[in-house]
């Protein structure tokens, strides 16, 4: 997968919510480390996250599953827009034959899990889809037969308290193994300093 961040809210706009509840304007210094210390106190240490509803970051979202989106999907508070199979599926109706076995040539279309025998199983039935798509069918109707490994991608926006919670549970070890890579690839594209709001969020072993 591939993750761009596309925009990010500026510290200092979370930090001068926050200081509109006390009026303490004059105490600010702009996004620096004061602001830092008290987006840290307040939305973190002291549990007040909706300030944080101020921070939002729009990610460009590459080369995940459509099962995976489905998991994307669950989470309140998110903008997605999500790239049309209705539109695009006919990308796929002028390709060679997918041949089992060959996933280098099928990961061009499919997020594969490591598993022959359930990564052939994706490549059977991507293959079945093209051969579908050079029938006369809709690609509305063509799309129900659309393996869950099919690769898609989407615009997300999200606020930072909802993103601490994307990450509190789908960087977890219980989560699934895709959706925990997003939750870190989607950590790592923060700005550096903005990753103190999310920095305890990441599960961590041990």
């Amino acid at each position: 997968m591939q993750i761009t961040l596309l925009h990010h809210t500026p510290l200092f706009v979370c930090s001068h919510a926050t200081r509109t509840c006390w009026q303490s304007f004059d105490k600010g210094d702009c996004g620096g480390e004061k602001d830092k210390e008290l987006i840290d106190r307040v939305g973190n240490k002291f549990k007040h996250s909706s300030t944080l509803e101020h921070l939002n970051y729009t990610f460009y979202i590459q080369g995940i599953s459509r099962a995976c989106l489905q998991e994307v999907a669950r989470h309140r508070h998110t903008s997605p827009s999500v790239k049309s199979t209705r539109y695009t599926l006919k990308e796929l109706r002028n390709e060679d034959e997918f041949k089992i076995g060959d996933f280098e040539n099928a990961s061009r279309y499919l997020v594969l899990c490591g598993n022959e025998e359930v990564d052939n199983a994706s490549i059977k039935a991507l293959e079945n889809l093209r051969l579908i798509l050079q029938k006369s069918i809709s690609l509305d109707i063509a799309k129900y037969c659309l393996p869950e490994s099919y690769k898609t991608e989407l615009t997300l926006s999200i606020n930072a308290r909802s993103l601490q919670n994307f990450i509190t549970l789908r960087s977890s070890k219980s989560a699934l193994w895709e959706i925990r890579n997003l939750a870190n690839a989607l950590f790592k594209a923060l700005p550096e300093d903005h990753k103190f709001i999310f920095e305890h969020c990441l599960y961590k072993e041990g």
